[in-house]
């Protein structure tokens, strides 16, 4: 049995570092050639004659020494974890290429399938912790439309006290949700505690597909302005979703956008060809790629015979990334939009998924893409780590101060605004989001207790509040909705006083007084309307979302100054 283990292993990882790749067969040759890393197209891990049969022969024999030694010698021989051994091999010879190709096992590569098809396989619905007396507890926050959670009854308030038997309480909510997820159509067992009545219930949960859209909500900010979050990625069904809200929004009186890709990390490059091409002339260039293997280098311009012309303004920040770049690089370029927020993750490699045995797949970076002006916006990689790449170099870019900086080639756009390469799309309007204070920070958990007895309809003088119904899905958020009044304050402050646990004074609660009062309606909102509702009510105080609105005008007149230099008849 070792045997036939190792020589498994061995045959594997020689494939995959033999692997010459094949960009995948088009399944639908009549349609527009997508770019490589496009995952709707599938293909075969074919190889080509090794150039270097002698090299691969002494990695082979290599490897099976060394796994030959391990099995032989390591202390837990006996107890080897091929796969995991494996896929760590892989794994760090991948890191030494760049820190974007990857190896998914079979269990990871379907996953990544189903997060491209716009869905997870759960109960769906959004939970929550709440912490007290040094004890974590979970809580339901939301079901969604139509999931398996809603059609079992669950609801904001239910805390989570046993999953299949196991007990919860102390679990983080990340440890809780992993419990919840599952194979579609096996079921899962959940005691729950109903807030609303403190009664116990076992409830049993087929887990279903549930949807995950691109763009989880998209409504109107104020008179004539929409607003557009594509915050959840670009998978199978980003400009559907998008062009279905554009014509939602525009019957609706809409004539300026804000379009969200903040915290977007990017997925597939054809839909975000799809989504520039709404607002770009027919010809204009969107983005091109530029690859060694036949059918990896391309130009990708517009065909819309007939543009939107709304006034654009396009939010990013240090989690904008890939494809979620090729958009706003694209739309700046070309002064279609002015870009607000932080400068961008800066992700210009494009992978491509390379089949291997027994369902497992090589994410192999096969092209690097250009911008209209030229722009490559991929960052630097070769003098750190992975992790370093991914929190100095990336994530953690904004607060060192390294991000803004200028450090690539220097390029122009249509009307000859100076752009640069190098470290991502940097905005033309620099702003820092709004951040969650350590005194605001202390005040979320007794405004989540507060709000779970206020939807029970168990606060004096606030019957009226209670949530009895079930979500409202769609809702637009209105100024009457859930409002805070001074009353309700006051009844808050006297819920915290009685629980000495929070240790926070009316003091320092008046000083976060704004903060409190938009966490509560946030939580009512959430309970009476569902998450993405609920967001609106940030919204409304989002410096990012504010500036942008304000710049609009600009925007219109970069883009007309674009269009008339474009077309001067």
């Amino acid at each position: 049995m070792r045997s036939r283990l190792s020589f498994a292993f061995i045959s594997l990882l020689v494939v995959a570092i033999a692997l010459s790749p094949l960009i995948h067969a088009q399944q639908n040759r009549g349609a527009a050639k997508a770019p490589a890393g496009n995952v709707q197209d599938r293909g075969t891990s074919s190889t080509r004659p090794r150039k270097n049969p002698d090299a691969t022969r002494n990695i082979e024999r290599d490897i099976s020494e060394a796994l030959t030694l391990i099995e032989d010698n390591y202390i837990d021989g006996k107890k080897l974890d091929y796969n995991s051994v494996f896929k760590s091999s892989i794994t760090g010879m991948l890191r030494v290429l760049d820190p974007h190709s990857n190896y998914f096992d079979p269990a990871e590569f379907e996953s990544f399938r189903t997060d491209q098809r716009s869905e997870y396989f759960g109960i769906g619905a959004s939970i929550g912790d709440l912490r007290s007396n040094d004890t974590v507890y979970t809580y339901i926050r939301a079901t969604f439309t139509n999931s398996p959670a809603a059609r079992a009854g669950l609801h904001y308030g239910d805390r989570i006290d046993e999953i299949d038997g196991q007990p919860m309480k102390g679990k983080t909510y990340p440890e809780v949700r992993e419990k919840l997820l599952g194979p579609r159509g096996s079921t899962v067992k959940i005691k729950v505690t109903h807030t609303s009545n403190n009664t116990s219930e076992l409830v049993q949960i087929v887990r279903d597909a549930v949807p995950q859209p691109s763009i989880p909500e998209a409504y109107m900010l104020q008179p004539g302005v929409g607003y557009v979050a594509m915050t959840g990625g670009f998978n199978l069904t980003t400009s559907d979703e998008f062009n279905a809200n554009l014509e939602k929004l525009h019957s609706q009186g809409m004539h300026s956008l804000i379009l969200d890709l903040r915290n977007n990390h990017g997925g597939l490059v054809m839909q975000a060809v799809r989504v520039a091409d709404t607002f770009l002339q027919r010809g204009q260039n969107i983005l091109t790629q530029k690859g060694r293997v036949r059918g990896s280098t391309e130009t990708y311009a517009a065909e819309n015979e007939t543009p939107d012309t709304a006034p654009l303004v396009v939010l990013v920040n240090g989690g904008t990334a890939s494809a979620a770049e090729i958009v706003a690089g694209a739309l700046q370029d070309h002064d279609r939009a002015l870009i607000v927020g932080e400068t961008s993750f800066g992700k210009g490699l494009v992978q491509n998924p390379f089949l291997l045995d027994y369902g497992s797949a090589l994410m192999l970076t096969i092209a690097k893409y250009y911008t209209p002006s030229g722009r490559l916006i991929q960052r630097d990689y070769s003098n750190g780590g992975f992790y370093d790449y991914y929190t100095h170099g990336g994530t953690l870019r904004q607060e060192n101060g390294e991000a803004g900086k200028p450090v690539g080639p220097e390029s122009k756009t249509d009307t000859g605004r100076a752009v640069y390469g190098g470290g991502g799309i940097m905005p033309d309007e620099t702003v820092k989001p709004g951040l969650i204070s350590a005194s605001e920070q202390r005040t979320i958990d007794p405004v989540f207790a507060f709000s779970l007895e206020l939807a029970a309809g168990r606060v004096a003088g606030f019957e009226n509040y209670k949530v009895d119904h079930p979500i409202e899905f769609g809702h637009d958020l209105k100024p009457s909705d859930y409002a805070v009044s001074d009353a309700m304050f006051a009844t808050f402050k006297q819920f915290v006083a009685g629980k000495p646990a929070y240790k926070l004074t009316s003091t320092q609660i008046d000083k976060d007084r704004s903060f409190v009062e938009r966490q509560i309606r946030y939580e009512m909102s959430t309970a009476a309307y569902g998450t993405i509702s609920a967001y609106q009510v940030f919204n409304l105080e989002d410096p990012q979302i504010k500036r942008g609105i304000e710049i609009l005008p600009r925007a219109r007149d970069l883009a007309l100054s674009a269009r008339l230099a474009k077309n001067p008849s």
